[in-house]
């Protein structure tokens, strides 16, 4: 099978939530998996993993620790979902996207033991897009020798394809609404859900988290007898400021003393958290054994990337991708653009899917622009503009309609003065697909012929 019959395959069982009956048959329990794996080989006991869960976060989270373990000189795979762009991004060794030629010889490999499982009866259906493509990551993981796994949870935890593995360390970001169709309509509910994957005698970092999530947490690592690590409680900022929107702070260790000055290039204030994630989930792979230093550490989380999260594609105007889609993210969204854009004219290009939670994310990041565009990435998924703009128009100052997302992007830099803005949120489909499109505008412009 080539790269264009493994993606065009992979498609075909359907995207994570494109197919609600998959998803939900994927959620009662990790019997697919497994079998898979057993059959494989166990690739995912091939290397020492960290696990990473939460609501917001994750991706930045994983961002830094893996940025950290490279920096430390060891090989490193990093598995993440969804993808911007391309499958290929969900799979990285030495933060390289596998290439086509291994994610085909890898899922032909992977798709033959699937046949043969079916076949013998031993998998009760076939495994979802999600659980196929979790496999071939840690099949590639194995066959590349990496020394070092972070893997992402794909949604919740507790059922999570990746929860098979038994980390070093697992981490949860900061737990809010988001799936709720899924993982319920409480935070408690989520939270159990997120803290599924604490494991027996792992230790567990998590982040600041309300209340009812964060006792949640304390009485599952308290079951499990897993060290609990609270970054609230472990770290004191010392000094804090910004620079382009980044974060810059001293912070140090109330356990040992040890002051780390960090300087994310992630921007948000946000994301000195989701540093501090990483962090302290380094801390415990130092004190595991592991040879981190300290300078790894801070030389990591300042050399981590992460698209799609505030990322920054041009000035004059500022242009932005931020994948916003959930009230927590939108509320992370709204700090920074009081913080860095008060006073200024902000165009924004909205989109959404249906499950979201539309007044509260619009109610967050409205009222800090000067006119929303809406508009709708090519997902069936996607609310269409015209109905995004009755739902929730009423949030904004302004706004207008345009139906496809290019048309969106060229209005709103037609609008744009020099010293405006253009933020484009809502929807990681919509952040995908207008990033690809910037690409493409910009070899139009350059006189480089698209592909």
């Amino acid at each position: 099978m080539d790269y264009q019959g493994a993606v065009r395959y992979l498609l075909s069982l359907g995207r994570e939530l494109a197919a609600p009956t998959q998803a939900a048959a994927a959620k009662f329990n990790l019997e697919n998996i497994n079998v898979l794996l057993e059959r494989l080989g166990r690739p995912d006991r091939a290397y020492p993993c960290v696990h990473i869960a939460g609501t917001n976060g994750k991706g930045s989270t994983a961002a830094f620790v893996e940025a950290i373990l490279r920096d430390a000189g060891f090989r490193t795979g990093l598995n993440t979902s969804p993808h911007l762009e391309r499958i290929n991004e969900r799979i990285r060794i030495n933060s390289a996207e596998i290439s086509d030629e291994r994610f085909a010889e890898i899922f032909t490999r992977i798709h033959r033991v699937i046949e043969e499982l079916l076949a013998e009866g031993k998998l009760r259906a076939h495994p979802t897009y999600f659980e196929c493509v979790t496999a071939l990551a840690f099949e590639a993981f194995a066959q590349e020798r990496v020394e070092f796994g972070v893997i992402e949870v794909g949604l919740g935890g507790r059922l999570d394809a990746t929860n098979v593995i038994t980390p070093v360390v697992s981490v949860i970001t900061r737990i809010d609404f988001d799936h709720e169709n899924f993982l319920g309509h409480s935070l408690g509910e989520i939270a159990r859900e997120k803290a599924g994957i604490v494991k027996y005698h792992v230790p567990v970092v998590s982040a600041p988290q309300l209340p009812e999530a964060l006792d949640i947490i304390r009485a599952r690592a308290k079951e499990l007898f897993s060290t609990l690590v609270e970054t609230a409680e472990r770290f004191q900022i010392e000094r804090e400021g910004m620079l382009d929107g980044c974060v810059r702070t001293m912070v140090t260790d109330t356990t040992s003393g040890t002051g780390f000055r960090l300087s994310p290039r992630l921007a948000g204030r946000f994301q000195l958290q989701n540093a501090l994630n990483a962090l302290a989930a380094a801390q415990v792979l130092q004190e595991t054994g592991y040879r981190i230093s300290r300078e790894h550490m801070e030389h990591g989380i300042a050399e981590a990337v992460w698209p799609g999260r505030l990322e920054k594609l041009q000035s004059g105007p500022d242009i932005y991708l931020d994948g916003a889609h959930n009230p927590g993210a939108a509320r992370e969204l709204a700090e920074f653009l009081h913080e860095n854009f008060a006073g200024r004219r902000v165009i924004l290009i909205f989109a959404a899917m249906r499950d979201k939670a539309l007044d509260e994310v619009a109610g967050s990041i409205f009222p800090h622009v000067s006119e929303v565009i809406f508009t709708a990435p090519n997902s069936p998924r996607a609310v269409s503009a015209a109905q995004l703009a009755e739902m929730i128009g009423h949030y904004a100052a302004h706004f207008t309609v345009v139906r496809d997302a290019e048309g969106a992007l060229e209005a709103a830099v037609a609008k744009a003065r020099a010293e405006d803005a253009i933020f484009i949120t809502g929807s990681l489909y919509l952040v995908g697909q207008l990033r690809q499109a910037w690409k493409e505008r910009g070899k139009v412009a350059s006189g480089v012929k698209a592909p």
